[in-house]
This record gives structure tokens, C-alpha cells and sequence, in this order.
């Protein structure tokens, strides 16, 4: 059917041909790239979505045993000879919560909120192999960890012939001037690069944003906002646009601007730091003093701006197809560095001849923080053309982007998807894309200066300005290179609006995939995995809601609901039902430190290195935080038992403080490496245990309700977290309380009584975990828990409540311990630091909404506020904790 056929049957058919359209499009579109679909915009829906990305290993050279070795660090020599990689590969774990309502069917809300925790090896530098990096440290014959090596100033680095080629050494040796020319005059090509690779130990990045919009009959405008946080990094950003339809609503024209403001606060690591010049931030570096070990902190800080402009035009061509193009243009300008990739620079001296033969000289070698432009003019162009495929009920999604900058990157993506619906609500979704890039105009593997190297100062003016170019960097990014990824996204839709999808992409980088094949070397070749998984619920569609049961006259939580920290309190009564539910605690520890229910001092910490895992006690935890996100699943196969399934989403922060009257150490002592690490703020995020439970009903009437829970908890989080290798020394597994999960499976018993009567309703609830193995995978396994609360609740309105809660909490300390490496240094690494005895009371706030189009909805939240603690061994003292629960059912 064409357009004219279209018109005839004027809204009716223009909103089919537009919305159909529409459809194929939106669910073709890619919320992460390559990964989960995004559905048909619906007026109220709450998304759910987990997802998992990880690189493999990439091919790291090490130098062989007929190459030149580099010379030691710290009085070690590395080891020579080629040794798998043993840099972690980056992982990242995230979470992404959406929620979508209507007000007024005209005013739409948006809200996002996404975490993101990653860690993992990435490229710092990239330098000829001959020149000794990623090389493993070694300590009485036995390999101990790897470590970029930044900087060779005080020796030679690397040999370079006449036509400036890089070469190696055929004979080891550690100090060239005590060899005759004649006994090192071997020589072989040298041009293999190399990544230079560090770790980083796990950093979490938090964002929030909103959307809101208005709809006319043929224009809407929308507003939005929001911020990125993490560690290191902050960027504040809003939008605003709109939307004018015409020719019927066939042809739609959209405008979109933002501004973008980023603060970037860079920690140059004590690492790194003596190995990398500075000289070109002079002015954006600030120092402070850390709480450990009185260790002056380098922080590299840089303000950026970003306006970006988009003008598109959709437009149906027939109640099947669509087409769409667009233009975006984006100035960025201020610090767009990334202050944690080096650039090497080799300077030869003329002055002094290596008398080496061949021509060869040797070059002395200083690591410099890439410098970029300060300006960045961006354009990008879109065409995207959808098809709906009608003997198949298919859609096919194609899509081109030319990118262009004045940094010198063209770029191209070519994608396609087909959506096949394959009946009783299943459908599938394969991708495939394909991109390449030239490279930047200042991109460099490494650069060579023929002038002469201050060696005194690896800061010194003089070197800095005698580097080749203005604009310098080897970040592989900015490289050459193709990309090409598939994968699929299979969906089933479930009956009342509810649907589950399931993603996996495959993601390779190679410089031979860039079109024309002249990309970077294979080197910076990597690959990549993705999975994702997300639960959808379309609240607009759903059906009825149960925010009051029909049969029972009262809601399906029995008077009230539950307070928020309470979990498996209420089930729902009738066969079929579903519940989906968020809850979000934090909690805070900081203040004093306590032994049973006492405050100490330092002085009692320090009495006894048994305290501290063993070891001697260097510092205590300052603050540490928790946040958790718990998603909870429910539905009622029969009005007595309902199934359960909760996985949980956690990241962990702790600082610590040095102990009042320990020394400052030396950076040859031979603890410093694990202490000078303890200045930095640890961080842990990621996937957490998952429980499997179900509620089975014991009694209930009108009044009273009692229910029997029956669960296990899988042990999904890990328990193997590390920290990264710091002055050549492998810290090994992080503190016990920042481990993700159990790793053990754990039995999860609890039975909950409700009442109510009148405005009146009350409960309590006896719980516990109980471990069922005797050690995880790392050695040690938590101690069983057991928890008692009780709880009274008033209702000021009937849709508004308050609550009061008594808490007891008792848990065993730890069993067991590490059995792979770990560098206790304080309480926090002694396992019979954990667990006691806790007394709380709960303040707390409950909503429901009991008609409307959102009824079935629930909000509630509370503060648990410590009242005593009696704690195992040294522990910090805790401030509190927030709960916030939201369930819908229907």
C-alpha cells in the first residue's frame, strides 16, 4: 500500500503505517550496542537490565632469552624469556534501571539510572619490544607479578639504527657501557611493538537522568538532565528538543541540542607517577596529603565543555516501510586527554656515540602523558532505512554513519538486524556491524627525538620541548583499525505485559579490518564478549492491578506494606499473579573503632598482629559504604505457595587511615608496596548471590496472615576479587568484607506473621542463613546468620503509613581464610573481624496506591539506625542504613 492509498483512510491509517513503522524500528534499536532491544515506547514501563562485557586475554610480548633485559625496580632484575600474560582482562558488570510514566496522557516522565563497575588491564603506552616492557618481576627464581615499564632515563632504553629502526640486543646484558663494542655487535630487527599494560584495581561509575516531554497533536518538546559520577571523573549534562510532524504524521522532523560540562580529577599514581613526566600539566596539577603513610597525592584535574546539535527527518514511505536521515554536529573543547595513557619518547644523545656497530645508537627514554588538542569539531551522519517483511511479520533494520572530525578520524558503521517474531510471544533478533576508522593526525605508537636527553630530570623543560610533535598519543583508539561484531537478542513476551530478553554479542578490534588494510598493527589487536539479560514490564498493559484483593476486601499486604528492609514479608493471594519489586539499601560505617561493644584506640589495635590477619598493623578503615540493588520476581502458581527469584547488583567502597604512632615507611620497606596501596580508596562492584526461595501459606483470614519461606541463595557473586599489582608486588585478594558474595551455597529460612485491624497492622519475622558447604572456592566461608524483628504500623490516610521496627541480628565471624595470596595490613583482613551481635531500630514511611491507572504500585522506605553493637573482633562502628522498596503487581 502506498502513500495516497494511505491518505484516504486518513488517521486510522496514518497512525498504523507511522506506529508499525515506528515499531520495527525501536525494537530494532540497541540500548548497549549490539546487545538488548529497546521496546515500543510504552506510556508507563519499568526496565530491568543486566549486562556483562569482557576482553579476552590480549598477546602480550615479553622479551626472549637472547634479547636485552631491562634493568631492576626496587634492587629486583626482570626476568627474560616469553610468559603468558598474566594481566587480568578488562571486565565490566553493570545494571541500567529505566522507569516511564504519563501524566495527563500528554506530559511523559523518563528516568535512568545506571552503575558500571570495571577492572581489569588497559594498554598505558606503546613501545618497540626490544625495549623490555611487560616483563614479570621476579624474586628468587619465582615470578611475582608484572608491571609497566614507563621509563628508562638513567639508562639506555632502546637502540635505534641510522634509518631510526628500532633493534635488539641478541646478547643480555644489564649495563651496555661494560661491554667492548665487539662483543655486543650483534644485533636483530627490533620494529614488534608492544602494548605496555597496568591494572587497575575495581572502580565504579554511577549515573542518573530524566526526560521529560509534552505532546501536542503534531509537535512535542522535551527537557532532560542529569550526571555521571565516579572516582575520578564528573560530567553534568542537560538537553532539550522537540518534535513536528506533517504531511499527516507521515513525515516527522526531530531537533535535539545538549550541553555537556566534565570535570576530570585525575590521582597520577605513586606507581606511575615517578615513571611519567608531567611538565606539559605543571599548571593542572594539584597534591594533597593522603591518611596512610602521609603519601603526597598527585591529582591531575581538567575542565571540558561539549554542544551537540541534531536535526533529523523521519519519514514513512508506506504503511511498511520508513526511512530516516540525520545530521549531528558536537564542539568539545577544554581537557580531552586521558591522563592515564603515556606516550614514549626516545631522545639520542649526539654528544655521546654508543660506538655500537651498524650505525646503532642508543636512546634514553622518558614516558610523557598524551597531549590531544584542545578543540574538537565532530560531525556525523545517519541514514537508517526499516522494512517490515509481512509474509514473514518480520523487520529488517539497516543503518549507515559517516563520522568525521577535525582530528583527522573518518569513520564508518554499517549495521543491519532482522527481527523475526517466531509466535506464543518469542521472537529473535540477529545483528551484525562492521566499523573502521583511520587513524588521528597526532596518533603515534612512540616518537623519536634526535636531541639530547636531560638525564638528571625526567620533568625538565628542556626534554619537553624538544618532542617532535605538538599533539602526541598511543591510544590504540585513535589508531587505524576495523571492528566487526555479531550477536542476537532473543525475547519471549509473557501474558499481563511482562517480557524477558536475553543478548550476546562477540566484538573483535583489528587494524587488518580497517578498510584498505592499512590499520595498526596486531598488537593492539583484542576481542570482546557481551551477554545481557532485562526484565520489561508494560504497566500500561498489564490488566488489573491487586492492590486490593477482590476476594479478601483488604491489599494483598495484609493492612500495610511491610517496611522496607523487610523481605519475604507478604505473598499474593490469588493463582496467576505477579509481583516484580526494587530495593535499594545503603549502608555506612565510620567513626570509632570498637572491640565487643567498646570504643579503642589505636594503641589496642596495635597490640597484637593476630588482629590483623596475622600481619603487623598498619591501618584501620576510615568509612566504608555498601549500595545494593535487589530485584525481586514473584509469581503464584497456586493461591498457597508463590515462587521467588532475587539477584542482587553490589558495589563497595572503603578508605582507610593509617594507625596513630605507626612510622611512615620507606619506599624500600618491605611493606610498602601493600600500605602506599592502602591510600587509595578500595572499591569492589558487580554481580552479588542470587536467592531462589519459595513462600508457602500457612494460615489467613481477614486479620491474620502466616507464612512459611522456604529458599537458597547462589553463590553468583565472586569471591576472588584482587587488588592490582603495585610496585611489582602481586597485593593478591582484597579485604573479606568486600568480596561480592558468599561463595558458598546458603539455606534461607524464615517464617513471617502479618495482622491487622482498623488503622492498626503489626509483624514480625524470624530469619537465617544458614551455610552449606564448609568453604568457598577462596578458602573461607561466612558465618551463619540469624535475624529477629517486629513491627507496628499506623495508617495516617489510606494509601500512607507509618512504622516503627525492632531488630536483632546475630552472625558468626568468618571460617577459615584466604588460600591464595593476600597482604593483610589491618582488622579489616582478619576473618575473626567480622560478625557479632546488632541491635537496631527502623523509622519508616509506606505508600500504596489503591486506584488509578497506577494502582498496584508501592513505595516504601526506612532508616535502620544502630542502637548497640557487640562486635567480633575490631570492627568500625556503623551509622546506619537506608532501605527503599518499590513492587507493583497485577
Amino acid at each position: 500500500m502506498d502513500v495516497a492509498v494511505i491518505k484516504k483512510n486518513k488517521k486510522k491509517s496514518v497512525a498504523y503505517g507511522r506506529d508499525s513503522a515506528l515499531k520495527a524500528l525501536t525494537t530494532a534499536a540497541m540500548v548497549l550496542p549490539g546487545m538488548i532491544s529497546s521496546a515500543h515506547a510504552a506510556d508507563s514501563e519499568v526496565t530491568i537490565q543486566y549486562g556483562h562485557y569482557e576482553e579476552a586475554k590480549r598477546d602480550i610480548y615479553a622479551p626472549s632469552a637472547n634479547e636485552v633485559s631491562a634493568p631492576g625496580v626496587f634492587g629486583l632484575e626482570y626476568e627474560t624469556g616469553k610468559v603468558p600474560n598474566n594481566f587480568h582482562p578488562i571486565t565490566v558488570d553493570s545494571i541500567h534501571i529505566q522507569a516511564k510514566t504519563s501524566f495527563f496522557d500528554r506530559l511523559k516522565f523518563t528516568g535512568n539510572y545506571t552503575e558500571d563497575t570495571w577492572s581489569g588491564a588497559t594498554p598505558v603506552a606503546t613501545a618497540p619490544a626490544g625495549f623490555g616492557g611487560n616483563t614479570p618481576i621476579t624474586t628468587d627464581g619465582v615470578v611475582t607479578g608484572a608491571s609497566p615499564y614507563l621509563s628508562s632515563l638513567d639508562d639506555p632504553g632502546v637502540f635505534f639504527d641510522s634509518n631510526l629502526n628500532p633493534v635488539i640486543m641478541k646478547k643480555s646484558v644489564l649495563d651496555i657501557s661494560a661491554f667492548p663494542p665487539e662483543e655486543i655487535k650483534e644485533f636483530e630487527a627490533g620494529s614488534q611493538l608492544v602494548h605496555t599494560m597496568a591494572m587497575a584495581s575495581p572502580e565504579t561509575r554511577k549515573q542518573g537522568d530524566f526526560n521529560l516531554s509534552y505532546e501536542w497533536d503534531i509537535y512535542a518538546v522535551d527537557i532532560g538532565g542529569g550526571i555521571s559520577i565516579e572516582n575520578d571523573y564528573e560530567s553534568r549534562f542537560v538537553n532539550w528538543g522537540g518534535r513536528l510532524d506533517l504531511n499527516n504524521k507521515l513525515t516527522s522532523l526531530n531537533f535535539s541540542q545538549s550541553y555537556t560540562n566534565s570535570t576530570t580529577s585525575a590521582l597520577l599514581d605513586h606507581d606511575a607517577l615517578p615513571y611519567l613526566a608531567t611538565v606539559g600539566y605543571s599548571d593542572k596539577i594539584k597534591n594533597r596529603d593522603s591518611k596512610v603513610n602521609d603519601l603526597a597525592e598527585s591529582t591531575l584535574v581538567g575542565e571540558r565543555e561539549d554542544w551537540a546539535t541534531s536535526l533529523s527527518i523521519t519519514q514513512v514511505l508506506n504503511k511498511s516501510a520508513l526511512l530516516e536521515a540525520g545530521v549531528g554536529y558536537t564542539h568539545s573543547s577544554g581537557f580531552m586527554e586521558n591522563p592515564y595513557k603515556a606516550v614514549y619518547v626516545f631522545f639520542e644523545d649526539p654528544d655521546q656515540p654508543s660506538g655500537l656497530t651498524n650505525g646503532t645508537a642508543a636512546y634514553r627514554t622518558v614516558a610523557y602523558i598524551e597531549e590531544r588538542p584542545d578543540i574538537r569539531e565532530q560531525w556525523n551522519f545517519k541514514l537508517r532505512y526499516i522494512q517490515h517483511i509481512s509474509p514473514l511479520d518480520a523487520a529488517l533494520n539497516v543503518k549507515y554513519n559517516f563520522f568525521h572530525d577535525d582530528w583527522g578520524i573518518n569513520a564508518h558503521t554499517f549495521e543491519g538486524n532482522w527481527v523475526q517474531p517466531l509466535g506464543r510471544g518469542w521472537s529473535v533478533t540477529p545483528t551484525i556491524r562492521y566499523y573502521s576508522q583511520n587513524k588521528a593526525d597526532f596518533y603515534t605508537p612512540y616518537l623519536v627525538s634526535k636531541n639530547k636527553a636531560v638525564v638528571s630530570d625526567k620533568d625538565n623543560l628542556e626534554n619537553y620541548n624538544n618532542i617532535p610533535q605538538e599533539n602526541f598519543s598511543s591510544d590504540h583508539r585513535l589508531s587505524g583499525y576495523g571492528a566487526l561484531s555479531g550477536g542476537v537478542v532473543i525475547s519471549k513476551q509473557f501474558a499481563k505485559g511482562l517480557s524477558l530478553e536475553f543478548g550476546f554479542e562477540y566484538y573483535t578490534h583489528e587494524g587488518a579490518l580497517k578498510l584498505g588494510g592499512d590499520g595498526e598493527g596486531g598488537y593492539a589487536d583484542f576481542s570482546s564478549y557481551s551477554v545481557n539479560g532485562a526484565l520489561k514490564v508494560d504497566i500500561g498493559s498489564v490488566g488489573r492491578s491487586i492492590a486490593y484483593s477482590e476476594h479478601a476486601g483488604h491489599n494483598m499486604h495484609h493492612g500495610t506494606p511491610a517496611p522496607a528492609g523487610v523481605m519475604s514479608a507478604h505473598m499474593l493471594d490469588t493463582a496467576g499473579d505477579w509481583m516484580i519489586g526494587y530495593r535499594y539499601m545503603y549502608g555506612r560505617q565510620a567513626g570509632d573503632m570498637l572491640q565487643g561493644n567498646n570504643k579503642i584506640n589505636d594503641g589496642a589495635i596495635q597490640a597484637s598482629d593476630s588482629n590483623c590477619g596475622g600481619s603487623h598493623c598498619y591501618v584501620a578503615p576510615d568509612e566504608m559504604t555498601m549500595h545494593m540493588h535487589m530485584f525481586n520476581i514473584m509469581y503464584a502458581p497456586t493461591d498457597w505457595l508463590n515462587l521467588m527469584l532475587m539477584p542482587t547488583f553490589i558495589d563497595m567502597s572503603m578508605g582507610m587511615r593509617s594507625l596513630a604512632g605507626e612510622p611512615e615507611l620507606g619506599i624500600r620497606d618491605p611493606d610498602y608496596p601493600e600500605v602506599s596501596h592502602a591510600g587509595h580508596e578500595h572499591m569492589t562492584g558487580g554481580l552479588g548471590d542470587t536467592n531462589i526461595s519459595a513462600l508457602f501459606k500457612l494460615y489467613a483470614d481477614q486479620e491474620h496472615h502466616l507464612h512459611l519461606g522456604i529458599g537458597v541463595s547462589a553463590p553468583t557473586g565472586d569471591v576472588d576479587i584482587e587488588l592490582r599489582d603495585t610496585h611489582g608486588v602481586e597485593l593478591g585478594l582484597i579485604h573479606y568484607g568486600m568480596q561480592l558474595g558468599s561463595g558458598t551455597w546458603d539455606f534461607t529460612p524464615n517464617i513471617t506473621y502479618t495482622g491487622n485491624s482498623d488503622k492498626w497492622s503489626w509483624g514480625a519475622q524470624l530469619s537465617g542463613i544458614v551455610r552449606l558447604e564448609s568453604q568457598n572456592e577462596s578458602g573461607y566461608r561466612l558465618g551463619d546468620k540469624f535475624q529477629s524483628t517486629a513491627w507496628g504500623s499506623y495508617n495516617l490516610l489510606n494509601w500512607l503509613s507509618m512504622s516503627v521496627r525492632g531488630v536483632y541480628t546475630s552472625q558468626g565471624a568468618l571460617h577459615g581464610e584466604y588460600n591464595d595470596i593476600h597482604s593483610p595490613i589491618g582488622p579489616m583482613d582478619s576473618p575473626e573481624s567480622y560478625g557479632g551481635e546488632y541491635y537496631d531500630l527502623g523509622f519508616g514511611v509506606n505508600a500504596m496506591v489503591p486506584t488509578g491507572d497506577l494502582a498496584g504500585n508501592s513505595l516504601s522506605v526506612e532508616w535502620i539506625q544502630p542502637m548497640e553493637d557487640d562486635v567480633n573482633g575490631f570492627q568500625l562502628e556503623r551509622e546506619g542504613t537506608l532501605s527503599v522498596n518499590w513492587g507493583y503487581a497485577f
